[in-house]
């Protein structure tokens, strides 16, 4: 177990945390959740003891092992790939290097023999024995092929490296598990896996993520940081976010009777009771929920941005046909003789192992990127938008957020220029700030009102969904639902991608899967998942 105790946490005049008293136990998933910059990564850091808080205390039950999710992808690349794993139980690699240290030495003592005595009796407790199986077994479920394993890190990718990191914090079964955004440069396939063994891990997990099917699969309680406080509930995020939308709509309506407002809670309750989904969770969450009160749901004083998309006119139907495109880079083939017809109110998720070739192939269809052979040809009705995955360059410029926006409004009133700044929550003084001086999730939300301002019935989106905490995630994910043109887009999210995409299409080295169906049915879907084993030759895939 881990504790916190009065902790409180200042930055000069401001004050982070204030007089934080939780308590985290095993058995359950604590999702912490705040708006970007609220504090999370910091929380994570003082629960390690990586950051000093400036009164109060944590505590943690004597004994218990602490492994947290490392974010340098450098710090161990000079160590094979099993070893990174291993060097998670600090104690049990200990062990291992003395061992090694003393079985080599040419001179071995008597005394040298007592103590390898020793240490074998404690290797052998710690489960020693095993541990190269289970640091291959957990590289393996992660989507690291068996012939990487004896490699030196510094051979493997980014994200092949962010994999073993996330392998070495869930080796030798720690007692309390400290994870920061672990989905992270995940695909769907290793996503899965991580959330099939937290379901099954025994102990206490303390996660941040902004993908919400995650933290709704894994999750038995809600940690939420708001304004220096940070408030526990029992559910997974879906019933965090609706219990805090009922506790807002009950506090506005003030004139409503208690009896009434205790039922309506209660048909809430009972509606997330009887859904609780994992089998370990069901019946302690069940009696959580059951025990709650009126008093225990707190409405949230976050807002959410708003996002919609007015196309000015309908397209045509014959909207896109891409006809036998291909693009290499280097040596290597990002897309292979690709044909695709997109009609109208097409909503088309891209997957598939080569982030880049998503990224190429969008980047050619705005002709920001020649293509090597093939064509491609829009229809004459079409008005696009397009949100790049690297927007940077847009925000070199020494602009305040209403000049930055006005450059892409054909209405150059102010009035009408915040307005569209407002929905992204860029009110008053927040209007201007300097555009080369924002937050990533600033540049988005910046981003996202460009594209409003637009009137296109096309859109084009890689990757909208980084760096958004996930109130934004949420509007963007509703205004995409509701939007009446046509979508293509490249995501990671799993619930942004079942609950807007009609269509997937992967890009595979010979060409393209194409299906018009919800992402959960492409997943399931055998005959999909046989030509994902004569492609991929039976490895780990990327969608």
């Amino acid at each position: 177990m881990i504790s916190t105790s009065n902790i409180t946490l200042r930055f000069g005049k401001r004050t982070l945390f204030e007089e934080v008293s939780l308590k985290f136990t095993p058995g359950n998933c604590y999702g912490i959740i705040g708006a970007n910059g609220s504090g999370k990564s910091t929380f994570i850091k003082i629960l390690s003891g990586e950051i000093e808080p400036s009164s109060g205390e944590i505590a943690i039950t004597p004994g218990d092992r602490l492994a947290t999710l490392k974010q340098n992808q450098f710090e161990f690349d000079s160590f094979e790939v099993i070893r990174t794993v291993m060097i998670g139980h600090r104690r049990l690699y200990s062990i291992m290097e003395e061992k090694d240290a003393l079985y080599a030495k040419p001179d071995f003592s008597d005394e040298d023999g007592l103590r390898v005595a020793d240490l074998e009796s404690e290797f052998a407790e710690l489960n020693g024995w095993e541990a190269e199986s289970e640091a291959a077994s957990l590289l393996s479920g992660l989507g690291i092929a068996d012939e990487n394993h004896y490699k030196l890190m510094s051979e493997l990718s980014g994200n092949e490296k962010v994999k073993v990191l996330l392998a070495q914090a869930l080796f030798g079964n720690p007692d309390i598990l400290l994870l920061d955004e672990p989905t992270n440069h995940l695909d769907i396939i290793s996503i899965g896996w991580l959330e099939d063994f937290l379901e099954k891990f025994k102990n206490t997990v303390i996660v941040i993520s902004h993908d919400r099917h995650f933290l709704n699969q894994v999750c038995t309680h809600i940690a939420d940081i708001d304004y220096g406080k940070i408030q526990m509930y029992t559910g997974n995020y879906d019933f965090w976010l609706e219990s805090s939308q009922l506790a807002l709509k009950q506090a506005k309506d003030a004139n409503k009777k208690i009896e009434s407002k205790r039922a309506e809670l209660q048909e809430f309750i009972s509606r997330f009771s009887a859904n609780a989904s994992k089998s370990k969770q069901a019946t302690s969450r069940k009696k959580q929920l059951e025990n709650l009160t009126l008093e225990d749901i707190k409405p949230s004083s976050r807002k959410m941005p708003y996002v919609a998309f007015k196309p000015e006119r309908e397209a045509g139907n014959n909207l896109l046909e891409i006809k036998n495109l291909s693009k290499s880079r280097a040596d290597e083939v990002l897309i292979n003789d690709v044909s695709i017809k997109v009609d109208r109110g097409d909503k088309i998720a891209f997957v598939g192992p080569n982030d880049q070739a998503k990224t190429f192939l969008f980047n050619i269809l705005m002709e920001e990127e020649a293509l090597d052979s093939g064509s491609f040809e829009w229809g004459i009705t079409t008005k696009l938008a397009y949100f790049p995955k690297d927007n940077a360059h847009y925000f070199d410029v020494d602009l305040n957020l209403i000049d930055w926006l006005r450059q892409y409004s054909k209405e150059k009133e102010e009035t009408y220029i915040r307005g569209f700044l407002g929905r992204m929550l860029f009110s008053g003084e927040e209007s201007l700030k300097k555009a080369n001086v924002l937050s990533g999730g600033e540049r988005v939300r910046c981003m996202l009102a460009k594209m409003m301002l637009t009137g296109a019935n096309v859109l084009l989106l890689d990757e909208p969904t980084n760096h958004l905490d996930l109130e934004a995630i949420s509007a963007l994910n509703n205004g995409l639902i509701d939007f009446k043109g046509t979508v293509l887009f490249v995501s990671h999210d799993h619930q942004f991608i079942q609950t807007i995409a009609n269509r997937i299409i992967e890009i595979i080295p010979s060409g393209v899967i194409d299906k018009s169906m919800s992402f959960d049915e492409y997943l399931a879907d055998e005959n999909i998942k046989s030509v994902h084993e004569s492609v991929y030759h039976a490895t780990a895939i990327n969608i």
